[in-house]
C-alpha cells in the first residue's frame, strides 16, 4: 500500500511533506522542523531528476531523507545555535550575585548560623557567624540558587 502511494504521487510526495513541514515550523516556531523541511525538498528535488532510476525506491528515498534530515539539523544548530555571544550585564537574571559587596542591617539576629537581612523591599536570608539584631554586614557570596546570602560582620 505504501509503495502505491508513493509510485502514484511520484517525487511529489516529498514536495508536499517538505511544504507541511515548513508550515508547522510557521505555525510554531522552534526552527527544528524547518531543516527536516529543507531535507524533504531536496529529497524531492532529486527524486524529480531521477524518478525513474531503478536504484530510487521509496525505501532509499527513506534512507536518504533520515540521512539528510540528520545532515541539515545538525548544519542549522552550527548556523543558528551556538553563539555564545558575551553578555553585557552577566548578573541580569541573578539577584543574589548583584548584592555581593552590599552593606546591610541584620533584621533578624543570625542564631545557629541563621538569619535576616533587608536589602530594599526584600527580607533576605542568611548564613554566618552568629550576630545580634542591628549589626551591620556586609554580603560576601551568594548561594548557586539566590536563595541566601552569606555575611560577614563590618
Amino acid at each position: 500500500m505504501f509503495d502505491r502511494i508513493i509510485s502514484e504521487l511520484g517525487p511529489w510526495n516529498w514536495m508536499v511533506l517538505g511544504f507541511v513541514l515548513l508550515v508547522m515550523e510557521v505555525i510554531a516556531p522552534g526552527i527544528f522542523m524547518l531543516w527536516i523541511g529543507i531535507a524533504a525538498l531536496v529529497i524531492g528535488l532529486i527524486s524529480l531528476l531521477i524518478w525513474g532510476a531503478s536504484f530510487w525506491t521509496w525505501e532509499v528515498q527513506v534512507l536518504a531523507f533520515l540521512a539528510l534530515s540528520l545532515v541539515s539539523a545538525f548544519a542549522g544548530k552550527k548556523l543558528v545555535g551556538g553563539r555564545n555571544v558575551p553578555s553585557d550585564q552577566p548578573l541580569l537574571n541573578r539577584r543574589g550575585a548583584q548584592l555581593v559587596g552590599k552593606m546591610a542591617t541584620l533584621a533578624e539576629p543570625i542564631k545557629d548560623g541563621r538569619g535576616r537581612i533587608k536589602l530594599g523591599d526584600t527580607l533576605w536570608r542568611v548564613s554566618g557567624p552568629d550576630l545580634p539584631a542591628g549589626t551591620q554586614v556586609r554580603v560576601v557570596s551568594s548561594a548557586d540558587t539566590d536563595l541566601e546570602l552569606t555575611v560577614e560582620a563590618v
